[in-house]
């Protein structure tokens, strides 16, 4: 499992001339790692003095931040996974006409499961610089840059997410699922655009 690789390992076989682990994989790393940094600022931010006033919310973000990077290293063998699933059904038998529709069906299940996979990726990144935004005024201010990485690499793991989802788009026939896929798609961009904003210009004020 590329989750249980060593850093090191799993660069090498990301360099490698695979096509899995690829962009999806990366951006779930990059979601991950957004909301394990998260954690990281609420563990330093609860029980230290001057944040009295704040453990409770900074507990309660704890909580989702830690089921969400463990969560989001899940998606980094998941969308491996899809995409070796989509090749393998390429290599199905079309000899006959039964066997093409059955190959063709298989194909397109799989599509919409490549898509949906990172499409996951950049619910969970979106979800991260929401959990971001609550703790950016609240978490210790010694750690305050390190919410300006978690909200950066969360929107490159959304945005890099997203380009996933659009790749393989374009070979699903179901217009109904393109349709509420784009519609998805520009929604979680606009939001997430709008929390890294806003993430980092309170993150730019305490840093000047």
């Amino acid at each position: 499992m590329l989750s249980e690789m060593k850093l090191n390992e799993f660069v090498d076989e990301l360099a490698s001339s695979s096509p899995a682990p690829g962009g999806g994989s990366v951006a779930a790393v990059c979601g991950a790692l957004g909301s394990a940094l998260i954690s990281m600022v609420c563990r330093l931010t609860i029980g230290k003095k001057g944040y009295e006033q704040f453990q409770d919310e900074m507990q309660q973000v704890l909580e989702t931040a830690d089921g969400l990077y463990k969560d989001s290293v899940s998606l980094v063998d998941q969308d491996s996974d899809a995409f070796n699933s989509l090749m393998a059904a390429f290599k199905l038998p079309k000899g006959n006409e039964i066997e093409v529709a059955q190959r063709s069906e298989v194909i397109q299940a799989s599509y919409i499961k490549a898509a949906d996979i990172p499409l996951n990726i950049a619910i969970n990144c979106l979800q991260a610089l929401k959990l971001a935004d609550r703790i950016k005024d609240k978490g210790n201010k010694n750690a305050i840059s390190d919410i300006g990485v978690a909200a950066e690499s969360s929107f490159a793991g959304l945005e890099s997410a997203i380009m996933n989802v659009k790749i393989n788009l374009g070979s699903i026939k179901d217009q109904g699922y393109k349709a509420a896929c784009i519609e998805k798609i520009r929604t979680l961009q606009e939001e997430g655009l709008r929390l890294k904003s806003q993430i980092l210009e309170a993150v730019s004020k305490e840093l000047a």
